[in-house]
Order: structure tokens, then sequence, then C-alpha cells
């Protein structure tokens, strides 16, 4: 008989609380099973080496399990699977999602529940067993979720409630599912999540994604709007907190469509300690045709909906002062351009000050260092080289080579669960 599993309660109020528990998954053959003309629609501009990407993932997950608690969604997902009624429900979302047979869904419901896990993330073939499926150009019945590994982007934590995203590309569909089912079914969370179904405002325009949200303060948020979160999803957003009756501030800030690299707003700016952050500075203090926009909810009531400068200025409106530290340094803004391209200010923090990043952006962490960070490879944190209690200030890195081909950094690989609450 298996231990019975401990509740972990969602509680999100910051960006940088010291970190109790995170989501990760560990990128798998699902990475690899795509061509070249299969890439564009699994949303790729290029195909990785799983072997590179593996190595580097396993600093970064060898690091977080030294510091904090990490759960693994096809663990988590493998032990929903095991009961019947849970199993039986993710199926059927799948189902009507992705339009598979009734052959497909009993055969599915009498696979022991590590391989449903493994399959439901990994992808099935499919069998050409009829003419339909001989005469199909599709591989698979069911496709592999080769953005997986990205696992800020299916679920939103805010404060103790999950908002369930709606991904701007329905390949991307059975994320949300699986992580719904976790959220609601594991016994570990046990959570009711948020779904923008509820919402006056779904259409097949509303969409948002988790990288495109940061808990600034507990009644701060800030959201970017661009290629995968649009006004339509925001608006959701706006409706949940005019229902609960309780004020928030929220933050827009609009994106460019192109090129790829703008995809979500933790792409060009994020936090790291109470007082700085990191940002792509040719978009976020220059001023540009994108505007930054400051939404007060107060009592459910929109009190006012303005434009502002830009994000740096209404925080310190909000008692939020913030010291800019730049992606890509300050000397060049070909520099900035290349490294804000492989993910350059996309950190994850794992408490104030205390931040994880790729070390291929080599000018970005020399501005970190020049702002007291100490730079820290994770291989010497993981093999016991280098003692991080020893310093109240760093910024930990990990080799970005292949997996920042995928479009993303170490806040995109991460869905962060608990932190603890931040003394301001």
């Amino acid at each position: 008989m298996q231990p019975q599993e401990k509740p972990f309660k969602v509680d999100i109020r910051s960006e940088i609380g010291e970190l109790e528990g995170v989501i990760i998954h560990t990128p798998g053959p699902e990475v690899e099973n795509m061509t070249p003309d299969s890439s564009h629609k699994a949303l790729y501009s290029d195909i990785l080496n799983l072997q590179v990407a593996l190595k580097e993932f396993n600093q970064f997950s060898g690091f977080l399990s030294k510091v904090t608690k990490t759960f693994q969604v096809k663990d988590l997902l493998s032990t929903v699977v095991q009961n019947p009624e849970h199993r039986a429900e993710l199926l059927q979302a799948i189902a009507t999602k992705e339009r598979l047979d009734e052959y497909t869904i009993s055969e599915l419901m009498n696979i022991k529940h590590e391989k449903l896990s493994t399959m439901l993330i990994e992808g099935v073939e499919m069998r050409k067993d009829n003419l339909t499926r001989f005469l199909s150009k599709d591989r698979y019945s069911i496709e592999p979720l080769h953005n997986f590994f990205f696992t800020r982007d299916a679920s939103v934590a805010i404060l103790d409630k999950v908002l369930i995203s709606r991904m701007a590309s329905r390949i991307r569909d059975r994320e949300t599912i699986i992580m719904d089912s976790i959220f609601r079914n594991h016994p570990t969370f046990g959570v009711k999540t948020i779904h923008p179904e509820q919402s006056s405002h779904f259409c097949k325009e509303l969409s948002f994604e988790g990288g495109d949200f940061l808990v600034a303060r507990e009644d701060i948020l800030l959201i970017g709007t661009g290629l995968r979160t649009t006004p339509h999803g925001i608006d959701f957003i706006i409706d949940y907190y005019k229902k609960k009756k309780v004020q928030r501030h929220i933050i827009i800030q609009e994106l460019p469509y192109t090129p790829e690299s703008f995809i979500h707003l933790d792409m060009v700016f994020t936090f790291l300690d109470r007082n700085q952050c990191m940002v792509y500075e040719p978009l976020i203090l220059q001023p540009t045709r994108y505007l930054t926009i400051h939404i007060n909810i107060d009592n459910g009531v929109v009190k006012s909906i303005r434009e502002v400068a830009n994000i740096p200025t209404i925080l310190k409106e909000l008692g939020m002062e913030m010291e800019t530290l730049y992606c890509g340094g300050r000397r060049d803004s070909m520099i900035q351009e290349r490294e804000q391209w492989h993910s350059g200010a996309n950190f994850f923090a794992i408490a104030p000050g205390k931040v994880i990043g790729y070390g291929r952006n080599v000018n970005t962490m020399e501005e970190m260092n020049k702002h007291g960070y100490a730079v820290i490879k994770a291989s010497d944190v993981i093999h016991n080289k280098v003692d991080i209690t020893n310093y109240n200030k760093y910024v930990v890195t990990i080799d970005g080579s292949e997996l920042s081909r995928g479009g993303g950094g170490c806040r995109c690989m991460t869905m962060p669960v608990r932190r603890k609450a931040v003394e301001w």
C-alpha cells in the first residue's frame, strides 16, 4: 500500500519569494519526434538535439532539486490516472478536443498508469489498419507534446488559485487538460481550477499563456499581450477580479508579434529581487509604439484604465521602486538583441536576489555581476564545489546552447506552486 500523499497548498504571492515547490517536465522523445517540415506545426523554428538538451536540463533540475521540492509532470500524471474515474474524465476531455475514436479511448483505458502517462506526453503512433488511416499523412493518432517542458504556459498560479490557460495554438490544448487534471485530482494539490470558458468574453480570439503573467506583489499583476495572450484573455482576468471585489492593479505590456523571441512578457522582463528587475531595454524603457497600460480594479469596478510611461514607472508609483538591469548589458544594442533572442531576460527566482538563467548570455551575466550577483555554475552547486548559502545574491547558470533554441528560458521551464511570503 502506497503512503498517503501529503497536501501541498498552492500559494504564489510574488515572483521572488523563497521557492517551496515547482513543477517541471524533463524533455523526452517527444522533443525529437518531429522533422524540419513538422517543426513549424510544433511551434519550433528548429529541431532540438535531445541528448544535448537533456544534459542542460539535468543541470537545471539538479540544481532545483538541491534547493526546493520538485514535482515531475509525468509522475503527477501517472498518479492521477491510477484512479479509474479521473482517468476516464481525462481521456474523455482529450478525446473531445482531439477527436479520438472510441476504439483508441477504450485501449487507453486499459493501459498501465505509468505507460499511459508516458504515451499522453510522448505521443501514440497511428496504426494504419484501415483505408482512412493508411491514406492519412499524419504519423500520430495522439501527437507528441513537443512544448511541454515549458511547464510555465499551461497554467497560472496566483495566490491560492490556479488559472487554466487557453493556449494560442490548439496543438497545446492537451497540456492544459493534463495540468487541470493534476491540480484538481492529484492528492497533493486538490485545487479548484479556474477556466476561461466561464467568462462572458469566451470566444475563439480568447487566449492567454503563463509566460505572460508575473505576480509582482499580492495586489499587482503584470500581463503581456501579443501573439499568445489576447485582450479577450485579459478581459477574462479583469472580470474575475471584479467578481472577487478586491483591489488589484493590472499592468499590461503590449508586445511585438515578431520576432518570435517576444513570445511572452517574461522574455523581456523578469523580477530578480525586491528592488531589481531584468529588462530588455529597447522595448521596456525606450519610447515605442507598444503601450503600457495600468488598470485599477477596486470593489468590483474598474476605477481607471490609462496609458503609463513604462512598467518600472508605474511600479514605482505603486510602491515598488525597481533598479533596472539590462539584458545584454549596456554597451551595444546588437548584443542586447542577440542575448534577448536567447532568453537573456528570462530569469527564475528561487528567493529574493537568488536566480537561475542561461550562462551563454555572457554580457547579461557581466551586467548582473556588476550589480552584486555572484555568477555560479549549476554544475558546481550540484557537485558540492560551491556552497550557495555563502552568498547573499547570486545567479546560477546552466548551459543553454540547446534548450534556448526551443524558444524559452529558465522561467519558461518552471511552474512554481508555492513560495514563502516576501517581507517588503
